[in-house]
C-alpha cells in the first residue's frame, strides 16, 4: 500500500494539520510558564522559513500573484486574533506571556477555517499547490504575529528598565 498515492494526500494533510494545531497549543500552553525571550520570539518563523525549500520541486510552484494573496490574508486576517490575544507581563523582572482563556479556541477556528479553505483550494489548483498555497499563508500569519510579539517585548522591557 502507497501511502503517497494521490487519493491519500489530503487525508495526510488534514491529520498533519490537525497535529500540529494540537502540538503548537500544548506547546503555547506550557510556554506561557516560562519567561519570553527574543531567541522564543524569533526562532519559530526562521524554523519554519525552511519549508520554502519545498519549491525547489517543481511540482510545488504557485504564481507569485497566489503567493502574495496568500501571504496578506495570513499577514492581515489569520494573524488578527492571534495579536488581539497575545499580552505579556513582567514578574519578578521577567517577561511573560499571559495565558489567554480564547486563545485555544482561537488556534481551533483558525484550524476549521483553514481546513474548509483548503478544501475548497484544492478544487481548483493541485493538491501540492494548495500546499504551497497554505504553507505561504501561514507564514505570513506566524511572521506578523512574531513580529509584533517582538515589538510589543521590546516595548515592555524598555517600559520595565525605565
Amino acid at each position: 500500500m502507497n501511502f503517497l498515492h494521490s487519493s491519500y494526500i489530503p487525508i495526510i494533510v488534514t491529520v498533519g494539520a490537525f497535529v500540529m494545531a494540537i502540538m503548537t497549543l500544548f506547546i503555547r500552553l506550557k510556554a506561557s510558564r516560562r519567561p519570553v525571550t527574543i531567541k522564543g520570539i524569533i526562532i519559530p518563523p526562521l524554523g519554519m522559513s525552511t519549508g520554502f525549500f519545498m519549491f525547489v520541486a517543481p511540482e510545488m510552484h504557485i504564481p507569485v500573484l497566489w503567493a502574495l494573496i496568500a501571504f496578506v490574508v495570513g499577514a492581515l486576517l489569520f494573524s488578527y486574533p492571534l495579536i488581539r490575544s497575545t499580552h505579556f507581563e513582567v514578574v519578578d523582572g521577567q517577561v511573560y506571556a499571559k495565558r489567554s482563556r480564547g486563545f485555544a479556541y482561537i488556534l481551533i477556528g483558525l484550524l476549521v477555517i483553514r481546513l474548509g479553505l483548503h478544501e475548497v483550494v484544492e478544487q481548483y489548483i493541485t493538491v501540492l499547490q494548495t500546499g504551497s498555497v497554505f504553507f505561504i499563508l501561514a507564514f505570513g500569519m506566524i511572521l506578523r504575529w512574531r513580529l509584533y510579539m517582538l515589538k510589543e517585548y521590546h516595548k515592555i522591557t524598555n517600559t520595565a528598565r525605565n
